[in-house]
Order: structure tokens, then sequence, then C-alpha cells
């Protein structure tokens, strides 16, 4: 069989196994079998695409190639097993980067070829033209997802303030680089130069800064989210200029299902969709927050195990904080432990728990817990109301009742876990610190609400540990 035909069977076999790992990743049953259908396919287009290069390039461009290969799965490996669950967040963003550097590079590769040889009299008429727009749209997506995940990765690892950036008429800046690109990409059509190219690549690496350091740090993950969509574009992009197939379909997946996400969330957070594309949300009502008073109580391990005890139904809420904390695995012994004794135990994850879409529910699959009681918010609200204790482990903004009561808040209408409704709250944080979108949380100052202070895991194991004196 001819080479050509081999690859393109290849490829036709990796976008069937990634289309398969998408539907697989829809369930926590079959998420690990779509991981490794995501495997598979990577597994096999990256062969097949090397085996293409090596057999068109001469020796030095072999030897290149292969130091590439052996550099880049050297580093692939290591980031993989040193990265801890709170760190993906970050590492997510800064590789969404490299997609929109590498989309960046492409295009300009595709000019220069085309502008500094004979290639180009092999292009005539619409033709030309359709590449000098695919060249333009290519380096403008990539140009914005590169610095964008580049800030979201320095706002999510914490070098840089997560507050949003509030330039003077943001939405004005955004909408001219938008309009002075649809001019650009018209003249550079029209009459390709290379001073033309280098402005479009000024505009958007400026746009992609500005776009998601006007986003606030409670709003990253749906930010995490959209430059995944970006990047899949930016890597459709990247196919359209090399006539790759495979990578046309991959970045079309990636940035299709990446769109859905951000729109999902963006329901569950009650924010426009539109406005998340547009870098128009993160900031604060005009209205200003009301001042948040009070005082808290505090409660000891010993407390929560006899309101355990004493319990017939607990709902636990985790947060990033349980990330940090790495408590997973002791919230799952003390899952397991009230089970057994005949209280009925669930959890109520938010859409934007941690930092990352479906952070918490894979720390808890991971610590084993059962997904029949890993619930979503819109399953568990009605239910809170009814229950006798909830435990907040970690989280924040998503159990903030400013969301629901206070319209000058930055989180205003954004839908929260209603935990506030339960019998009892125990509140588990290191201090009286804000989340992660700097807004200050009333329900710690409830009369229902006790906070347990101190390391997450230290707390659960120390109540794992008054349990059975409590439990008979």
């Amino acid at each position: 069989m001819h080479a050509e035909t081999w690859k393109l069977a290849a490829y036709l076999i990796a976008a069937l196994l990634f289309v398969a790992s998408l539907a697989g990743l829809a369930k926590h049953e079959t998420s690990r079998r779509g991981v490794w259908f995501g495997i598979a396919g990577m597994a096999i287009a990256l062969v097949a695409t090397a085996a293409t290069a090596l057999g068109l390039a001469s020796g030095l461009g072999i030897t290149l190639l292969l130091i590439a290969l052996v550099i880049g799965a050297a580093i692939g490996v290591w980031r993989a097993r040193v990265v801890e669950m709170t760190g993906m967040p970050e590492l997510i963003a800064l590789m969404h980067s490299f997609v929109g550097l590498a989309a960046v590079l492409v295009g300009w590769n595709g000019f220069l070829e085309v502008e500094g040889n004979a290639t180009q009299t092999e292009l005539v008429g619409s033709l030309l033209g359709i590449h000098h727009a695919e060249v333009v749209i290519g380096v403008f997506i990539g140009a914005v997802t590169f610095t964008g995940s580049i800030i979201a990765y320095l706002k999510l690892s914490a070098r840089i303030p997560s507050a949003p950036l509030r330039l003077p008429g943001k939405n004005v800046l955004n909408l001219g680089a938008l309009v002075a690109f649809v001019v650009l990409t018209v003249f550079f059509v029209i009459t390709p130069a290379t001073w033309l190219l280098v402005v479009v690549t000024v505009l958007a690496l400026a746009l992609g800064v500005h776009l998601v350091a006007s986003i606030g740090g409670g709003d990253m993950p749906v930010v995490v989210s959209m430059l995944n969509s970006y990047s899949g574009w930016a890597a459709a992009a990247s196919g359209f200029l090399l006539g790759n197939d495979l990578l046309i379909i991959t970045g079309a997946l990636v940035g299709s299902s990446g769109a859905y996400l951000s729109y999902v969330m963006c329901k569950a957070m009650n924010r426009s969709f539109i406005s998340v594309i547009a870098g128009g949300f993160g900031a604060p009502a005009s209205s200003g927050p009301a001042e948040v008073t009070g005082e808290h109580r505090e409660i000891d391990a010993a407390g929560v195990a006899e309101l355990l005890s004493n319990a017939s139904s607990v709902v636990i809420t985790p947060g990033y904080g349980m990330a940090v904390a790495q408590a997973q695995s002791p919230v799952a012994e003390l899952t397991r432990r009230l089970r057994e004794q005949g209280v009925n135990v669930r959890f109520g994850v938010h859409p934007v728990a941690g930092r990352l879409p479906g952070h918490m529910n894979v720390l808890l699959a991971e610590a084993k817990v059962p997904y029949d009681i890993v619930l979503e918010m819109d399953e568990i609200n009605d239910d809170l109301a009814d229950t006798d204790v909830v435990l907040v482990i970690g989280a924040n903004d998503t159990v903030n009742p400013s969301a629901a009561e206070d319209p000058g808040s930055p989180i205003a209408g954004m839908p929260v876990l209603r935990v506030w409704e339960a019998g009892n709250v125990v509140v588990f944080k290191r201090s009286m610190a804000p989340g992660y979108a700097g807004v200050q949380n009333p329900l710690f100052f409830r009369e229902n609400s006790q906070m347990l202070f101190g390391d997450a895991k230290e707390r659960v194991q120390d109540i794992l540990a008054a349990l059975p004196a409590r439990v008979g």
C-alpha cells in the first residue's frame, strides 16, 4: 500500500478514536476508557506524522526531528509525574499557550515560505487570497491564545494578582482590536506585506493579555475552558495551512467541545457567553458589594464528630482547598465510615468548584468515592434545606450567599450551593480570608455556621479519630 494511503488510514483511525474519547469522557463510568482512546489516537497520529516527516526529511532534518521528539516526550513524562492535582489548572493553561505559539509559528512559516520562493506562483487567483486569509487568521487566533494562556497561568499560579484589570473603556478597546483585525486582514489578503502581519501579531498578543487580565479570579475556570477552545481553533488553523486533515479534525473537536463546555459553565454561573469571549466580565457591579459584618463561631474536630454522629443526612461540598490539602482520601474514608453507620452521605459539586472544570470530580474519583453519591449543584440544592449537616471543605465562592442576596457583589447572580439552608454548616478553612474571587463570605457569620480552622486533611483525620467514641 502506498505511504500516503497508510497515512490517511492512520489519520482516520486516530480521528475516530478522538471522537470515542470525547464520548467516553462525558460520563464518570466511561471516563477511564475515554482517556485510553485519546492516548491511543494521539499515539497513532504521532507515529503516522513522524513517519511521513522522516520520509521527506534530509539527514539533518531527521536528526532534528528525532531530537525534538525525545526532548518533548521527556518533558511531558517528567511534568506528568511531578505535577500535583492542585497544579493541573495552571499546567493546562501553560500547555494551551504552547498550542497558540505553535499556530503563530506555523502561520509565519506559511507566509514566508510562499513570499520567499517560487511556490507563490503555484497559488493564483482566489487560492492565493485564501492562503493569505488562512495565514492571518491562524496567526491572530494563535497569538491571542498564547498570551491569554500565559496570563491565565500567571493568575492561577498566584504569580500575579487574580483581581480583574480595569482599564477605562475596556470593551471599546476589545471591540476596536477586533475591528482593526478585520480591516488588516482585508488589506493583507489584497496586498500581503510583512509589516501588516507584524501589526496583526502584535495586536493579537496585546488583545490576549487584555482579554484574560480583565477577568477576575472567581471566573478563571471558565477562562481555562475558553482558552482550551481557542487552542483547538488555533490547531485547526494550522491544519489548513499545513494541509493536515487530522489536525483540522482534532482542532475542530477541541474547539467546539471547549466552546460548548464554556457555554454550559456560563449558564451555571449566570454569565453571558458573549461576555466571556469579549473578556467583559469579572468586574464588580457598580453599586458596590454590601459590607459583611458579624462574629464567627468556632468548633473543634470532636464537636464536628458529635454533629455527624447525631445526623441522618450529610452533604459534603468540596472546593479547591480540599485539593490543596490533599484531603480527598480522608474525606472518602469519612464518607465510608458514616455510610456504614447508616448516615445518608452525598457530595454536592458546583460546576466550577476548584480552578478547572471537573477538578473535584477527578479528585473524588481518585479517592474511590462512589459515583452515584457525587451530585451536581442542580441535583443537590433542593435537598440542602432537609440536610442535617453540611461540611464545606475548602469551598468559598461557590457557597457564598452574596451571589443570591447581594446585587452589588462581584459574583451577584451566580448560582451557588445553598448550604446555609441546612441545619448545621461546618466550614473547613485555614483562616477567615476571602476566596479566590476576593469576595468576603457572609456564610461564615450565619447562626447555623461554625468554622473549623486548620489543614483540611488533618482536621478530617481528627474527626475520624473522634468518631468511634461517638458512633456505635
